[in-house]
């Protein structure tokens, strides 16, 4: 006989981290280097339930995608081959019929309140409705098939940096800013020039520019070397966004203003 036809969970805790926006998080965990905890729901005990996870080194995270309301059957995920849209079923999308996520993370500390968790790919405040420890023997399988992904890793390109990216990125990230490097990670990595997933816009210098919210990504990509160099970074606002008294719809002008400031165009 059929079950019921919906099934109630509650969260056991909720991931605390600097990353807030959809943009930030890395395509999967294991190409992030962040650092956050699982702060536990309270009144529930679950640090007794947890306290056995010390000694190893990665957990599985089940968790909910907390900022999607609607799903897809196909989507294009960023490693996607180009013009290609896969089922969602066959994806890591967060766009899923009951919105439902799974990371492998690791596991830096355990403590009454919560867990110290590195390199994952949620987002502040996401939901966590499980926890379970990862075990080698038994989750590992290096030689499985990748099925589609193997055909799109033949699009990977490298990625390089400027000294000057990372100075401007620097100063985003330390006033509360994105992190613009990981924003170029996780959209410049694969199909770097394929517009019709990304806000792109060909310069007059031959370089492309990429938007990250109010910032724009300035880089170059050379298709045969399969390289991708991130030049630089400005601010999106113009002149008169900026102006005393002008709108702060996103709450970053005072950001935006210092580092005009700072590096004038």
């Amino acid at each position: 006989m059929p079950g019921p036809a919906t099934f109630e969970v509650s969260p056991i805790g909720y991931v605390r981290c600097g990353e807030r926006y959809r943009f930030e998080a890395p395509r999967q965990g294991v190409f992030a280097a962040n650092t956050g905890r699982i702060e536990w729901v309270p009144g529930h005990r679950y640090h007794e339930a947890a306290a056995d996870l010390a000694g190893f080194d990665r957990i599985w995270v089940v968790f909910l995608f907390h900022l999607n309301q609607t799903w897809n059957l196909r989507v294009a995920p960023p490693v996607a081959p180009p013009g290609r849209r896969i089922g969602v079923l066959a994806t890591r999308s967060p766009h899923r019929p009951n919105r439902i996520g799974l990371s492998c993370v690791a596991l830096t500390g355990v403590s009454p309140e919560g867990l110290e968790i590195q390199n994952f790919d949620m987002l502040d405040g996401t939901p966590v409705l499980d926890v379970k420890p990862y075990i080698p023997a038994a989750d590992s399988f290096p030689e499985s098939q990748v099925g589609w992904l193997a055909e799109a890793a033949a699009d990977r390109y490298e990625l390089q940096f400027s000294s000057l990216f990372r100075e401007k990125n620097g100063v985003v990230v330390s006033h509360g800013g994105p992190d613009l490097e990981n924003f170029a990670r996780v959209q410049l990595v694969n199909a770097p020039l394929d517009a019709s997933r990304k806000r792109l816009e060909k310069r007059g210098d031959g370089n492309w520019e990429i938007g990250c919210r109010t910032w724009r990504l300035v880089f170059s990509a050379d298709p045969q070397k399969r390289l991708v160099h991130v030049l630089d970074v400005r601010s999106h606002y113009t002149g008169a966004e900026v102006a005393p008294g002008a709108p702060d719809r996103y709450g970053d002008l005072m950001l935006h203003r210092m580092f005009r400031e700072r590096f004038p165009e």
